[in-house]
């Protein structure tokens, strides 16, 4: 029989071959998506729907307990918050996990966190950061519950059977059928979009990365996942193992300096580059790339900065400007830049509390008040896409015919995603042969 690989291998390079709808029912490739577990997957998530629906997709209570010692660091945090939280109530406002538990103080005077049922709650917070950028004694209750999340996987306890999909995502993204590195003689920068924008929108990706080029010449492309979903999960040593590869990976061929797309890289690239200098596109595109006037036009539109941007000022004037040039007019959200809410997809808190991340977007659709929202992360896009309407900044930048809204769908939806980045890289070995 052949290998899940090579059928997959086989389905990408059908899709490859043209973009007409009758391709999708090939006998061959639904033979490949078969056996690859595509039908499966799409079984599974039916089934995780209707679980989240009865309410059981939450962390099982456990039998057994972490061991009654915590680790230093978490011991530390719980006496800081507990002696300097002054309870105003500015962390609770904005956020669900608060205002469902409490204040900081409330939950660390009145939890064991030796528990492993109160350990697992720490999986109910986004981690968006929001509480330590409002709190005015700067504790950061976010850090704590991530200190938790560690603590909970290195006792055991971690439930993987609630986050096999997102994992499942992280280590195909990871794999030799998707990853690649480009990187050409003298290349010391290279662009790394990540997972998502690659899988929801292919060509928008091969735009942005001709244009760049444009500016630097000797620019690489790399296909990887950065490993920040086995990070905010808590897998610590699986995250060091995986992200320190890729960064000594990059690093020996002489990278210097990475260009993302994706919030989420940014963040990990930033706090764990160990000399890599990370930078987002969209401060590299205001400042090479001619205004681009959009053919239709909109009304005043918002801007959605995701939770990962929060602290990036550079990153968020930047959009701003690149929206300007576009000739879009734009109204602030009460809750922007470091104040920025979460799109509800942060920390994986769908898997065990669909009703948090739920709101989360709720709270952002009520915000916009029925304007268009633009945003600069594929994530944030496709998780408040389902509630209000939503476009990518680099999808209004490199293919605004299909972003009208209306139209054409710009996004690429699950499973056939893995195709698209199959195809990505397909291309991308076929226009650079010769890069190692």
């Amino acid at each position: 029989m052949l290998s899940g690989t090579f059928l997959f291998a086989i389905s990408g390079n059908l899709f490859g071959q043209s973009d007409a709808p009758i391709w999708i029912v090939l006998p061959e490739l639904l033979t490949a998506l078969a056996l690859i577990g595509v039908f499966q997957l799409i079984i599974k998530h039916s089934l995780v729907w209707y679980r989240r629906s009865r309410g059981t997709n939450r962390h099982p209570r456990q039998t057994k307990t972490a061991p009654s010692v915590l680790p230093t660091s978490i011991s530390r945090q719980l006496i800081e918050i507990g002696n300097h939280c002054s309870e105003c109530g500015k962390c609770v406002r904005d956020c669900l996990f608060l205002t469902h538990y409490g204040t900081p103080k409330s939950i660390v005077k009145s939890l064991d966190f030796t528990q492993a049922t109160v350990q697992a709650m720490a999986y109910e917070c986004s981690l968006c950061g929001l509480c330590a950028a409002v709190c005015p004694e700067q504790l950061d209750p976010g850090h704590l519950f991530l200190d938790v999340r560690r603590t909970y996987v290195a006792n055991g306890l971690f439930n993987v059977s609630l986050y096999r999909t997102i994992l499942s995502y992280e280590n195909r993204g990871r794999s030799k059928l998707f990853s690649w590195r480009g990187i050409p003689d003298g290349c010391d920068t290279v662009f790394f979009p990540g997972c998502n924008l690659p899988g929801t929108r292919m060509k928008t990706t091969i735009r942005l990365f001709r244009s760049l080029r444009r500016h630097i010449p000797k620019l690489g492309m790399v296909l990887n996942c950065c490993s920040k979903p086995s990070h905010d999960l808590g897998r610590q040593a699986h995250f060091n193992a995986a992200f320190g590869e890729l960064r000594q990976a990059l690093q020996r061929q002489g990278i210097r300096r990475v260009l993302v797309a994706c919030p989420n890289c940014y963040k990990i690239f930033k706090e764990y580059g160990e000399g890599l200098m990370v930078q987002t596109v969209y401060e590299v595109l205001v400042e090479n790339m001619a205004p681009v006037q959009l053919a239709h036009r909109w009304g005043p539109v918002s801007i959605h900065d995701p939770c990962a941007m929060r602290d990036n000022d550079t990153a968020q004037l930047s959009v701003r400007r690149l929206v300007a040039d576009l000739g879009l007019e734009h109204s602030e959200m009460n809750h922007r830049g470091r104040h920025t809410l979460c799109c509800g997809e942060g920390g994986t808190v769908n898997a065990v509390h669909p009703s948090f991340a739920k709101g989360w977007g709720n709270l952002r659709a009520k915000e916009s008040q029925d304007r268009i929202v633009i945003t600069y992360c594929a994530g944030c896009c496709g998780f408040l896409g389902r509630r209000i309407p939503t476009v990518h900044i680099a999808d209004l930048l490199f293919s605004p015919k299909i972003s009208r809204l209306g139209g054409k769908k710009s996004a690429t939806r699950a499973p056939f995603t893995y195709l698209q980045r199959l195809r990505l890289k397909r291309k991308l070995k076929k226009e650079f042969p010769l890069w190692s």
